[in-house]
């Protein structure tokens, strides 16, 4: 019962990540990636264990495709079925997989630097929006595009249970992300992550920054003196 997008930035090579479900905190379960090498989400009944595996295997130049195979022979045939999974290499190819043990709605769309899929949905249209979304917004952020993909996602029916967690990861050149927000639990946690996003945008800079410059002042005050507004309640 979640829906999801990965996808690569043809110009600036960012990975990211969008994904919204009802259980609570999928942004800890479900999404896996890393700078310059790709990522994969793993959904539907997934186990987490096998993020950090495919990962491995994409630190080690493996397509997408091979990541797949490995991670199907690595789960076993008893277990694959129930899950759900693409991969993103580096060159932006892609793989998915819907286990056909999933519930319906059900599927995925696989292209070159995106794969949008979902499980438990109120119909495709969920999954074609999202595509539809992300590949209208080329000029954007890669943040800014997937967070739409969502957003187109939900308003086409979203899955059948509804939605109470979000997250947002995207790797741009360093180890860490980039963005990573998260609605852990909310009646609306698409709507919340866009608000999160939104207040983050303005500190994208800032916290891209600071680790090599320690002596630059408290987010709070950086803000404050550029007249940014917002910020934590």
């Amino acid at each position: 019962m979640t829906f999801s997008i990965i996808a690569r930035c043809e110009r600036t090579n960012m990975f990211g990540i969008a994904i919204a479900t009802r259980p609570m905190a999928i942004g800890a379960k479900c999404p896996f990636l890393r700078p310059h090498i790709g990522g994969l989400l793993v959904q539907a009944n997934g186990d987490p264990q096998l993020g950090p595996l495919g990962l491995r295997l994409l630190e080690m130049g493996y397509s997408a495709a091979k990541v797949l195979a490995e991670l199907e022979q690595s789960d076993g045939p008893s277990n694959i079925d129930w899950r759900q999974i693409a991969v993103i290499d580096k060159d932006g190819n892609t793989a998915a997989r819907t286990g056909s043990s999933n519930e319906d709605w059900k599927g995925h769309v696989a292209k070159k630097n995106l794969c949008a899929l979902g499980n438990r949905l109120t119909s495709e249209r969920t999954v074609g929006a999202m595509v539809a979304a992300f590949e209208t917004s080329p000029d954007e952020a890669l943040a800014e595009r997937l967070v739409r993909a969502l957003e187109a996602g939900r308003d086409a029916g979203g899955q059948v249970a509804g939605q109470h967690s979000a997250a947002l990861l995207v790797y741009n050149r360093k180890s860490y992300a980039w963005v990573d927000l998260r609605a852990d639990e909310h009646d609306e946690p698409i709507g919340e992550l866009r608000r999160l996003y939104g207040l983050y945008v303005p500190l994208l800079t800032y916290y891209d920054t600071r680790p090599a410059n320690p002596s630059m002042p408290r987010d709070d005050d950086w803000r404050r003196d550029r007249g940014i507004q917002g910020g934590p309640r």
